[in-house]
């Protein structure tokens, strides 16, 4: 291990797993790294280091399981949990850049029903807006998730359930197509590649989704985006309900017994129909663009400035999200950022408290008017 990369790894000691390994086995783990790292990108070829680093971690947490007293199936589970966010990633790199939106929904829904019409009308539109679709891969809601942006737009991550068929026809062989033995792979690789989240009437896999996603975002575990809520039509040409009765049933009795907090159901939105939940979430990266910590600092990048009247709103609105300081913008990006350098970003230290709140930050940004200081 170079002494560049030992520095750059005692600094992010909090991070790794200490101890455990003979020191000529742990070298061995470095000169194997190293190696393999020279084959892939070249002897001579700059190697993040601190990538490299982690990389090194993983290597020495496998070898420790030969030693934690791990069963035969317990080390099944880590290796192939492994194996499957690898080869997912490795998919899902090749679309860096696209904006991403995962469909949930019953795969038990008739091709029939206002629902699947609905699902694949809000895919098609989606779709015409530059967008890309995640979904389960299966039958119902998932097919039809496919169907309305075509499988060219499409991701599939299929589970295998005894049960159900592992891939509906429109997704089944395509390189997109990514198969999973684990939920909680599965979940994970939903919720990081999205930029947002379409939830259509379903049972308890549905159920298991949204609020795992909107758990995630409540207590700031991933990035902040739209979920919308989507139905097919009633009798009345209107949403059929389901999601009035859920919120009603669900949502209404956790914010009257103190479970969750009123601005939690900030973190959702029930759409109108197909239209209304593309507007919503087009909406959200009116003039967001993403959001990141650098430390407890939580920065958020814009697509144009905002005024200085504008920043003074922010901080009159929202001053119980800052723990110290102010809200300040700023032109150029702060230590420690290396991605999306050219846009402005909106910072402040925060409580990491209240997202809720933080959803009610970004929503305030994309509703003010481009404006120049005067």
């Amino acid at each position: 291990m170079t002494q560049d990369r030992r520095r750059e790894a005692s600094n992010h000691a909090d991070d790794r797993e200490r101890g455990g390994l003979a020191p000529e086995i742990s070298e061995m783990a470095d000169r194997l790294v190293e190696a393999a790292a020279a084959v892939a990108h070249g002897p001579d070829a700059h190697r993040p280091a601190r990538r490299t680093a982690l990389v090194e971690d993983m290597v020495r947490s496998s070898l420790k399981v030969l030693e934690d007293g791990s069963d035969l199936g317990q080390v099944k589970v880590m290796e192939r949990a492994l194996r499957e966010m690898r080869n997912a990633y490795k998919v899902f790199n090749r679309y860096k850049g696209v904006r991403k939106i995962s469909i949930f929904g019953s795969a038990r829904t008739p091709e029939t029903h206002p629902d699947y019409h609905a699902a694949r009308e809000f895919g098609r539109l989606m779709a015409a807006e530059g967008w890309m679709a995640i979904t389960g891969a299966g039958m119902g809601i998932m097919k039809a998730g496919h169907e309305g942006p075509s499988r060219e737009s499409s991701f599939g991550l299929s589970i295998r359930l005894p049960f159900e068929t592992n891939a509906n026809e429109i997704i089944k062989g395509d390189p997109k197509l990514i198969n999973f033995k684990y939920f909680f792979t599965r979940k994970l690789m939903f919720v990081s590649h999205s930029d947002a989240v379409a939830c259509f009437p379903g049972g308890f896999g549905t159920m298991d989704e949204i609020f795992e996603t909107l758990t995630l975002i409540q207590t700031g575990k991933c990035h902040p985006m739209p979920v919308v809520l989507v139905e097919g039509a009633g009798t009345d040409g209107g949403p059929s309900g389901y999601w009035k009765r859920w919120e009603a049933g669900v949502v209404h009795n956790l914010v009257e017994a103190g479970w969750i907090s009123p601005e939690d159901t900030s973190l959702y939105e029930i759409a109108d129909g197909p239209a209304d939940a593309v507007a919503r979430v087009t909406r959200f990266y009116r003039r967001y663009h993403s959001s990141r910590y650098v430390g407890d600092t939580f920065v958020v990048r814009v697509k144009r400035a905002l005024s200085r009247r504008q920043i003074e709103e922010l901080n009159d609105a929202f001053s119980h999200l800052v723990k110290t300081g102010t809200v300040d913008q700023h032109l150029a990006p702060l230590e420690g950022e290396d991605d999306h350098v050219h846009l402005p970003r909106v910072a402040f230290h925060h409580t990491k408290r209240g997202f809720g709140h933080i959803r009610r930050f970004i929503d305030r940004i994309n509703e003010m008017p481009d404006e120049a200081d005067g």
